[in-house]
C-alpha cells in the first residue's frame, strides 16, 4: 500500500487542506480515496491588544510554513519522497471577523477576529436595516462599527476580507471566497449565490453622505461556490508555503471556507434537514433548512458551501476553560513527580463524569473567556460558583464543566426546535470534546436532546474538511453536486456511533439550565466589578 501511495504522491493526485482554527493551525494531505496520507499541526493563541481580540499575522505565516514544513517532512519519512507536486489546495480559517487592507496590501488595523463584542451598535442598526439578523463577528458590523466609530483607516480601504480569504490571496493573488464564509461577510442572495443585491444598495445609502472613495463591492472578494476554480497557486505562494523552494507553482486552488463549512462538509451535513455541531474554542450548530425563519439575535442565517441556506447557532465560548482546568491538573500531576500524558488525562478525567449526580451536584460554572452573545454577557470572566450545600467532587465537577460548554448553545436552539418547530432528526458532532469516546457525546445528547453523532473521521476535523472540498473541485463528475460527492462517494463506507438522550441526563441538564440561566446575574456582576 504505502509503494501506491508514494505513487500517487508523486503523480500529484493528492489533496491538500490547511485551516487556521482558534487554538491550532492545521494540514491533512489526502489522496484521491480521501484518507489521510499526512498531517501536522502548529498550536498558537489569540491576544487581547487594545480592546480586540486579535492574532499576530506574521506568526499566521510562520506556522502556515511550520505547519506544511511537518507534513513535508512526514511524506519524505514515510514515503520516501519530497512533496513537489499537489492536485489540488484547499485554506480555512475561523469564520469572519475582519482583515482590511489597503492598496499596497498592507494591514490597516490588526485582525479583529469573530470573538470580539464590539460591535454591538452596527449589528443592531444594520439588522433593523436589513430586516436581517446581522451577527456582531460579521465583516460588514466590522465596517459599519469602524465608520460609526470615525476611525481614519477607513478611506484607506481597497479590500475587506476573512482570514480564509486572507491566506487564500496570499497564496494565489486572487480576492476570492467561498459562499460560506462569505454568507458571514454580507448576507446572500440565495436565488443567484451572490450579495445581496437590495441589501448592498441599502448600506449604500446608509453611508452616502460620507463619501468614501470606494463602494462596497468593490471592497468585498468575489463569491465563488464549492467546486468553482478560485485561483492558482502562484510563485510568491509557492515560496510563502514552502521556503525550501520544492513545491510547484500552478496547482489549482478551491475556493476559502470557514470552518463552519468545513464542519459541514467533514460530517456530511449539507442536505437539507441535516444537521452538525462543531465544538472548540467555540461551539455551533448547524441545521441545513428547508423553510423560512423569522428573525432572531441568537440565530444567525448562513449558507452550505455550495449555497443552502443554514440556520446556525453560535456560542463564542466552550472549551477553553476546560482546557485552562485540565493544565492546572496537568501541573499537579506534574508536580506529584509523575510525567503526564495529556491524552490519558482527558481520558480519565472525562470519564469521572459519568460518574456524576444527574445534574452535576448543584455546582455552577461558566466558561466565558469571551464576552458571550447568547446571554449578552460583554466582557470574558470564567467563574465557578457553589454553594455549601453543592456537592462539591471531582465527578460533578467535571459533568458541570462539559454541561456548560453546550449550555448557551441550547438556549440558541430552543428557538430553532420550538418556536420555529424546526425538525432535527439528528446531530453529526465533531471537535477535539468528542476525542473521547461517548463522554462529550452523552453530555451533548442530553443538552440538546436529540441522538448525537460522531463519525470516525471526526477526529479528522475542518482541515480534513477542506481537503474534501478541494479534491470535490477537481474529482467530482460533471454537474455531481456537493452532497451526492459526499454521500456517495467521501462517506459511503463511514462508520458512526450514535448515542441517543438518556432520559435521566436529560432531567439533570433541565436542572443545571436552571441554574445557568438564573445564576447569569452573577457572571454579568463578574464582568461588571471585576477588572
Amino acid at each position: 500500500m504505502d509503494q501506491n501511495i508514494k505513487q500517487v504522491i508523486v503523480n500529484g493526485e493528492t489533496s491538500l487542506g490547511i485551516e487556521f482554527g482558534s487554538t491550532r493551525i492545521k494540514a491533512a494531505l489526502i489522496h484521491y480515496n480521501y484518507e489521510t496520507i499526512a498531517s501536522s499541526s502548529y498550536e498558537w493563541e489569540n491576544q487581547l491588544m487594545d480592546g480586540y481580540w486579535t492574532y499576530d499575522l506574521n506568526e499566521m505565516i510562520r506556522g502556515l510554513q511550520e505547519c506544511y514544513g511537518q507534513l513535508k517532512q512526514q511524506v519524505e519519512h514515510k514515503y520516501g519522497v519530497t512533496l513537489q507536486k499537489i492536485g489540488s489546495i484547499g485554506c480555512s480559517a475561523m469564520m469572519q471577523g475582519y482583515i482590511a487592507l489597503d492598496q499596497a496590501g498592507a494591514l490597516l488595523v490588526p485582525f479583529r477576529t469573530w470573538r470580539n463584542a464590539t460591535t454591538g451598535a452596527a449589528a443592531t442598526e444594520l439588522t433593523g436595516k436589513f430586516e436581517f439578523k446581522i451577527p456582531q463577528r460579521w465583516s460588514i458590523a466590522h465596517l459599519y462599527q469602524a465608520i460609526l466609530n470615525e476611525e481614519e483607516h477607513v478611506a484607506n480601504i481597497d479590500y475587506i476580507t476573512t482570514l480564509s480569504g486572507y491566506v487564500h490571496w496570499l497564496l494565489t493573488g486572487n480576492k476570492a471566497l467561498g459562499l460560506g464564509d462569505a454568507s458571514g461577510m454580507f448576507p446572500i442572495d440565495e436565488s443567484i449565490l451572490q450579495y445581496n443585491e437590495e441589501m448592498m444598495e441599502q448600506f449604500a445609502e446608509l453611508i452616502a453622505d460620507k463619501d468614501y472613495p470606494w463602494n462596497l463591492k468593490s471592497i468585498l472578494p468575489k463569491v465563488y461556490s464549492a467546486g468553482e476554480h478560485a485561483g492558482y497557486l502562484h510563485e510568491t505562494g509557492a515560496r510563502l508555503l514552502d521556503p525550501s523552494g520544492c513545491l510547484q507553482s500552478g496547482i489549482p486552488l478551491c475556493p476559502p471556507e470557514g470552518d463552519a463549512g468545513t464542519g459541514m462538509v467533514a460530517t456530511n451535513s449539507v442536505k437539507k434537514r441535516t444537521g452538525n455541531i462543531s465544538v472548540g474554542t467555540s461551539v455551533f450548530a448547524m441545521i441545513v433548512l428547508d423553510k423560512g425563519i423569522s428573525v432572531y439575535p441568537e440565530i444567525d442565517i448562513v449558507t452550505t458551501p455550495d449555497g443552502s441556506p443554514v440556520g446556525m447557532v453560535l456560542a463564542n465560548n466552550c472549551s477553553s476553560d476546560i482546557n485552562a482546568w485540565l493544565g492546572l491538573f496537568r501541573e499537579f500531576y506534574e508536580a506529584m513527580g509523575l510525567k503526564s500524558d495529556m491524552n490519558q488525562l482527558f481520558s480519565v478525567l472525562f470519564n469521572k463524569a459519568l460518574e456524576a449526580d444527574a445534574d452535576g451536584g448543584g455546582l455552577l460554572c461558566y466558561g466565558y473567556y469571551s464576552g458571550e452573545n447568547i446571554t449578552g454577557i460583554s466582557k470574558g470572566r470564567p467563574l465557578f460558583v457553589r454553594s455549601p450545600e453543592s456537592r462539591f467532587n471531582l465527578a460533578n465537577f467535571m459533568r458541570v464543566h462539559l454541561f456548560t460548554a453546550f449550555a448557551a448553545l441550547r438556549l440558541g436552539m430552543d428557538i430553532l426546535t420550538q418556536k420555529e418547530q424546526v425538525k432535527i432528526d439528528h446531530i453529526l458532532a465533531h471537535g477535539g470534546l468528542f476525542k473521547t469516546p461517548l463522554v462529550a457525546q452523552k453530555m451533548c445528547a442530553a443538552a440538546l436532546n436529540v441522538p448525537v453523532s460522531v463519525m470516525s473521521t471526526a477526529g479528522e476535523g475542518g482541515a480534513w474538511g477542506m481537503a474534501i472540498l478541494a479534491s470535490y473541485m477537481v474529482n467530482k463528475e460533471q454537474d455531481e453536486c456537493l452532497a451526492d460527492y459526499l454521500t456517495i462517494k467521501v462517506f459511503k463506507d463511514v462508520e458512526g456511533q450514535e448515542v441517543y438522550p438518556d432520559s435521566t441526563d436529560v432531567d439533570g441538564f433541565a436542572l443545571f439550565m436552571e441554574r445557568y440561566t438564573s445564576g447569569l446575574a452573577i457572571e454579568q456582576a463578574a464582568a461588571d466589578y471585576f477588572v
